[in-house]
């Protein structure tokens, strides 16, 4: 079953909602009051509504087993996530594993990963026709303003939020009021929920406060894992991942064809964000052992390349790769084989290349460094435009829709099927 967009974000606040709930009968349940559990003030756990909306999106076609261990994968990650930007933000921890077996900095265990993999699957199953039906018993004028009026609060919510923390806003006491509305809006309802949880149940744990840690950072361009590094690292995984392709392909298929996600340049969108999200991950576990970073590349990795697929196939309605004649595949999406790629390439990475060119980042000259990283960002972000302009066009000459507008007009020209092919040779329309 397919869901539009004005469903996707009816789930995504709906569950975020429902991940309030859960979070706020769990903190009174264990500390005797109320608290808010989201990142945001208003009454929205929006880790939850990330999630739904992620699996529902990317895991329709799965089923069973695969969309078990494709959820567990993706929810891990996100409370992983969540647990370390709560650390950063609030300098708190809000949940601690580290009593279970098998945790990983206490924010994730497999006992929590296996129920949020079984949520999911009630979720895909039961609770997204369900809730979709109630939704379009909604007539669709009152839906909409139920929808945007949500989407306004929620960016106020969180624009207020990070403009206090941040303490750099000239109209900030605007933005306190704002973040105490939302604040006492969650209060009310928090303590409603909490009246009904029973008073006597005794208080069973804290937040943990944690030391602010502030690492000297030595005068040098770009260093531990600067946003400045991880874009040269995505430029530079880019590159190096094209060029991996480009010299399989010629050993594996026995020609020479251009494997570039982009219409200038070298470049794999798909390997450049995998080396920056894998750096970005497994920065504070590049002393761990080669087993560990095996293990968690193969499973990222495959759930990363089979994400990229889906994503790229609903955007521009074509498939950039099909694994169909390997075995042991998924949709023709991903293969085991490629996922041991993804973790002998995370090994490799971390342990090997990883450290060398940090070194090589590192050396440049600040002033330098800075207004080149400028330019990357400039030239990439303008690359993938067009490159996106240029697909979408492409889907729209297959469909027979006449060039209309300018840039119709100017893809077209610069950007016809037959320059298409040559980039893309792989690229088909979905049957």
């Amino acid at each position: 079953m397919g869901y539009s967009g004005y469903e996707i974000l009816w789930l995504f606040f709906v569950y975020s909602f429902f991940g309030w709930i859960l979070e706020t009968v769990s903190a009174a349940v264990k500390r005797k009051r109320f608290v808010n559990r989201g990142l945001v003030n208003a009454p929205l756990c929006v880790i939850y509504g990330i999630g739904a909306g992620l699996i529902t999106v990317f895991f329709q076609e799965l089923s069973g087993f695969w969309l078990f261990a494709c959820s567990v994968i993706v929810t891990t990650l996100l409370e992983w996530t969540a647990g370390h930007l709560i650390e950063r933000l609030y300098h708190e921890r809000w949940w601690d594993y580290s009593g279970n077996r098998y945790h990983l900095d206490g924010y994730i265990c497999v006992r929590a990963s296996a129920l949020w993999g079984g949520l999911a699957l009630v979720m895909m199953y039961w609770g997204n026709p369900f809730l979709v039906r109630i939704f379009g018993l909604i007539p669709e004028l009152p839906r909409m303003i139920v929808l945007l009026s949500l989407l306004i609060v929620l960016g106020l919510d969180a624009a207020a939020t990070l403009i206090i923390m941040q303490g750099r806003s000239k109209r900030m006491e605007q933005w306190e009021a704002v973040d105490q509305w939302l604040t006492g809006v969650s209060s009310r309802l928090g303590r409603e929920i909490y009246t009904r949880v029973d008073a006597r149940i005794q208080k069973a744990y804290s937040v943990e406060r944690l030391p602010k840690e502030r690492e000297k950072v030595p005068d040098v361009f770009a260093y531990g894992c600067s946003p400045d590094k991880i874009v040269w690292l995505f430029v530079i995984g880019a590159f190096l991942g094209d060029l991996i392709e480009t010299v399989f392909c010629r050993f594996s298929m026995g020609r020479w064809m251009s494997r570039s996600s982009v219409v200038w340049g070298p470049f794999s969108i798909v390997w450049g964000l995998a080396i920056a999200a894998a750096t970005l991950l497994l920065y504070r576990y590049r002393d761990r052992s080669s087993f560990f970073l095996f293990t968690v590349g193969t499973c990222l990795g495959g759930v990363y390349e089979y994400l990229c697929s889906v994503f790229t196939e609903l955007i521009f309605g074509k498939i950039f790769w099909d694994y169909s004649h390997f075995p042991f595949n998924l949709g023709g999406r991903v293969n085991l084989l490629f996922c041991f790629f993804w973790g002998i390439a995370a090994v490799v990475w971390m342990k090997l290349l990883y450290p060398r060119a940090s070194c090589l980042i590192e050396k440049m000259p600040v002033k330098a460094g800075k207004a080149i990283t400028w330019i990357l960002i400039i030239f990439m972000c303008l690359n993938m435009l067009v490159s996106c302009m240029a697909l979408v066009r492409s889907e729209q000459r297959e469909k027979g829709v006449e060039p209309k507008s300018g840039w119709q007009k100017i893809m077209d020209e610069r950007f016809d099927d037959e320059t298409l092919d040559k980039i893309y040779p792989n690229a088909k329309t979905p049957k």
